[in-house]
């Protein structure tokens, strides 16, 4: 297959990657598990990669810029590279509605693909994969500056002040499979609050419960 030439890896179980490329617009056998998975492979890669390649910088610098490096922006552009638009499966609906095109299902399936090959073949070969796809994506000290969604404002937030990070757990989803919103619920555990957002993939629902807890931490506590 085409697609892993382009990956550099060829899957002993071809089905995770028939799964990883699967929208839940098409099967009930869909990506969003493996999506879970990969994006804490990926994390843990780019962070692995971060502190090898910038030894100076200390915690809160890594954290922005690996935010900025995972964000949808970068992994869409990523994967449009993969060709992931010609090969990701989504039903009719979707499909005519530009499925294909939209950043936030390119990006998700992107980490469902790093997650199957993760279970495909272990964290070495996953990693490897990570550093091919971000090789030619600058990564400087500068991209700092950038600016913070409001998953990293939280995250930044509650580091300044020793807490543990936030958590993040989806609980329902709303709509027809072609047109799918999910609820997802922001916690922070140490200060008992917990906030709810909606958004039309996982990770702008993420970012909605994010700047919800952001308002609410705002409004109640003298930051």
């Amino acid at each position: 297959m085409a697609l892993q030439q382009r990956l550099q890896h060829v899957f002993s179980n071809p089905a995770l990657l028939t799964r990883a490329l699967t929208h839940r617009s098409f099967s009930a056998d869909h990506y969003e598990r493996l999506e879970f998975l990969g994006d804490s492979v990926l994390g843990l890669a780019i962070s692995d990669l971060l502190y090898a390649r910038l030894q100076d910088l200390p915690e809160g610098d890594l954290s922005r810029i690996r935010a900025n490096l995972v964000r949808q922006e970068t992994l869409h552009q990523l994967a449009v590279g993969l060709g992931l638009p010609d090969v990701i499966r989504l039903g009719e609906g979707e499909m005519r509605s530009g499925g294909q095109k939209r950043p936030s299902i390119l990006a998700d399936t992107l980490e469902a693909v790093i997650g199957a090959v993760y279970l495909d073949a272990g964290f070495e070969r996953a990693q490897a994969l990570v550093q091919r796809l971000f090789h030619a994506v600058e990564i400087n000290p500068q991209m700092e500056a950038i600016g913070k969604d409001a998953k990293t404002e939280l995250q930044e937030w509650l580091q300044g002040r020793k807490m543990k990070l936030p958590q993040y757990q989806v609980v329902g989803t709303l709509g027809v499979a072609h047109k799918q919103s999910f609820d997802v619920e922001c916690e922070v555990p140490e200060l008992r609050l917990s906030e709810r957002g909606i958004g039309g993939s996982r990770r702008a629902a993420e970012q909605a419960a994010a700047a919800a807890m952001l308002q609410t931490i705002k409004s109640k506590i003298k930051t």
